[in-house]
């Protein structure tokens, strides 16, 4: 895959390694499995190169995801310790951005970042990346996850097979972000998820975490939301909104209504899906779409977002968007009528 890297960025990148001891290496705001993975697997590889490495977090993981979070690697979240995620920013002699497409993405961590007078490297598969913030740019959307751009850079840079535990932690952002092949696949995909598991990457054991390790809450709020909170519109779509008393209800943690919006589209007339999660000032929006209709398109034009063609995200925001929380379902059949109209 030497391909989607020019030698003389990877010539530059070994430069800007060569001169750095203390690195730090960002993921966005809500990390997930891809955002974890791709950060671990880096940090784990600029260990072994002898680098003093933290990966920082706006906000903590879900705890479903801790298996992904290597006990070698230091990491920090801004929401329980802001000062030594800034101070470590400050110390830092390189940074780089992962799994995001601009600093923006890791709110209050951003600033800091912005305003370090450090090389800054972004390692992306969005759209639209803020290029203009960074030394160098690692970013193609025509990969699956930010953790297959890390896989093929450091096999570019190693010009070898990547250890297990870097193997593994890659393979589980990977399979995390496409939900275990099922959506932005491409062969590349394919051929890394080979390769790791040739390598020895046990590939059933991730399964087992990723998918059968939550509480039995989960399970729980999932059968509910489908039958009683999910909306199917004639146009095409369904939507499901998940307030604050259902949170409150089931004892939501962070992450444990991963996957829900996918689940409509096993419906054959919904061509896209939309869960609202209620927040204190905002709704935070997840879209997946069928091939044909554009989830991208959707958070741009209705819910100040963005992502992939078939999977993105976005805030309707509550005194902005919306005057009440009790508003959503209205504003979101409005939207959704003349989106697929």
């Amino acid at each position: 895959m030497m391909e989607l890297f020019q030698e003389h960025t990877l010539s530059a990148l070994q430069t800007l390694l060569q001169q750095a001891r203390k690195i730090a290496v960002l993921g966005h705001t809500h990390p997930d499995g891809d955002a974890l993975g791709s950060t671990t697997g880096l940090a784990l590889y600029l260990q072994r190169m002898g680098k003093d490495v933290t990966c920082l977090y706006p906000d903590t993981p879900p705890e479903h995801l801790d298996f992904i979070q290597h006990p070698s690697v230091p990491f920090l979240c801004y929401d329980t310790a802001p000062s030594a995620a800034q101070k470590c920013i400050g110390e830092a002699e390189l940074i780089f951005l992962v799994d995001a497409n601009a600093f923006s993405r890791t709110d209050a961590l951003g600033p800091f970042a912005q305003e370090a007078r450090v090389p800054k490297v972004l390692l992306d598969h969005h759209l639209n990346p803020d290029s203009g913030s960074f030394d160098l740019v690692f970013s193609t959307p025509e990969i699956s996850s930010a953790s297959e751009v890390v896989y093929w850079l450091l096999k570019a840079l190693s010009q070898e097979d990547l250890p297990v535990d870097i193997g593994s932690v890659l393979m589980a952002g990977m399979t995390t972000d496409t939900n275990n092949f099922a959506n932005s696949v491409f062969p590349s995909t394919f051929r890394m998820a080979s390769e790791l598991i040739a390598a020895g990457v046990d590939r059933d054991a991730l399964l087992q975490k990723i998918y059968n390790s939550y509480r039995e809450n989960r399970v729980r709020l999932l059968g509910y939301m489908q039958y009683r909170e999910l909306h199917i519109l004639p146009e095409g779509a369904a939507y499901m909104v998940m307030t604050k008393d259902i949170l409150h209800r089931f004892d939501v943690h962070e992450g444990e209504s991963e996957g829900l919006v996918n689940m409509p589209l096993a419906i054959g007339s919904v061509r896209m899906s939309i869960l609202l999660k209620e927040e204190d000032s905002y709704f935070r929006v997840s879209i997946r779409s069928k091939k044909g209709t554009s989830a991208q398109n959707c958070a741009q034009q209705y819910f100040h977002g963005g992502g992939h063609e078939n999977a993105a995200g976005g805030k309707l925001f509550i005194g902005a968007d919306i005057a009440r929380p009790e508003e959503a379902p209205a504003y979101l059949e409005r939207v959704l009528k003349a989106f697929l109209a």
